[in-house]
Order: structure tokens, then C-alpha cells, then sequence
């Protein structure tokens, strides 16, 4: 059910080395495209059941049981937000593995769409300015300069702060046996 996304280059200079490229996995959430390291990225699935838990705190959608292992799922629409978008097929479910204060953390987050894998050149990013996107400028990293548009490229480590992943994973732990029965 994972999926394969072909690598694109925008921007990039013959003359770059790699070390001056980021590689990106970018999504659409609402109107704006968004992106990731391709490094956090574990998978990305097709949506599928997510298990509601109960007293979970309110940006956590649910878990999914994804191989026998329990992984809660955030709605980033939520996290921005952003009014509850209508269903296309489109939505995906983005596994990442974010830094926590003791240890990572896996966690999911669902996107309306999964665009592509680029790599853009460090050169063209330049940090948020203050309230220039509709998400809350305290998640960007930086905005990179495509052709196309404008690519708004997040921060993990800042969209799940450390105690919002221990809630996560709190949740994800107190329906283990939920999830699996599910």
C-alpha cells in the first residue's frame, strides 16, 4: 500500500554538489504546498481506518495499526487550523519519525494530496517571513522558491512539540489493544 513517488529537480544548478540539495517530499494540505525532508519519511499509505481514542488530545485524529505496530495519526488541516476538507481519494497518510526530548517518535499525519519527491538547491529557501502563510509561522522552516510557486517547507521538531508527541504516543499506547482488535 506504500507508494512510489519519481524524484524531480527544480532549480537545481549542474554546478551544485549534494550537500548544498534538499530532498523533499511535498503535499498539499488545502490550497498550499508543503514539505518535508524525504530523511523523516518512513512511508507514505493510502488512507485507511483510523481508530478513534477517546480522551486523546484534540489534534491527535487517531491511530492506525499499521504491521502490528500502533501509530497515532495527527490531521494536519486540524493542526492548521483549517475547516475539514471533503474526501477525494487523494489523501494520504505521511509516516514520519520526529525528535522527541528523550527518543524519536513515529507518527502520522494525513494530507489531502502527496505531490512529488523533489530536490530543490539550499540557495533558493530563505526563511518564513513573519505571518506570510496562512499556517502558523512558528512550523515553517523556510520558503522555497520554485518556478511553479511558492514551497512551504515544515518543521517537524516545531509541529510536534515534545509534550504533544508524548500525548501521541500516550494515545497510542493506551489503545494498543483497541487498534489491534480494529
Amino acid at each position: 500500500m506504500s507508494e512510489s513517488i519519481e524524484p524531480t529537480t527544480d532549480n537545481v544548478n549542474a554546478q551544485q554538489s549534494d550537500q548544498d540539495l534538499l530532498q523533499l517530499v511535498s503535499f498539499v494540505v488545502g490550497a498550499e504546498e508543503y514539505a518535508i525532508s524525504i530523511l523523516a519519511v518512513q512511508e507514505i499509505n493510502r488512507m485507511m481506518a483510523i481508530t478513534r481514542v477517546p480522551q486523546s488530545p484534540p489534534f491527535v485524529e487517531g491511530v492506525i495499526n499499521l504491521r502490528g505496530k500502533v501509530i497515532p495519526v495527527v490531521d494536519l488541516r486540524k493542526r492548521f487550523g483549517m475547516p475539514v476538507g471533503e474526501d477525494t481519494g487523494d489523501e494520504r497518510i505521511i509516516v514520519v519519525e520526529v525528535q522527541g526530548e528523550t527518543e524519536a517518535r513515529v507518527i502520522g499525519f494525513t494530507v489531502d494530496k502527496v505531490n512529488r519527491v523533489l530536490r530543490i538547491g539550499s540557495d533558493i529557501v530563505e526563511p518564513a517571513p513573519a505571518m506570510a502563510c496562512g499556517t502558523n509561522s512558528e512550523y515553517v522552516q523556510g520558503v522555497g522558491k520554485l518556478d511553479e510557486g511558492l514551497l512551504i517547507l515544515l518543521s517537524l521538531e516545531k509541529l510536534f512539540s515534545p509534550s504533544e508527541l508524548e500525548q501521541a504516543a500516550a494515545a497510542a499506547g493506551n489503545s494498543t489493544t483497541t487498534a489491534q482488535a480494529a
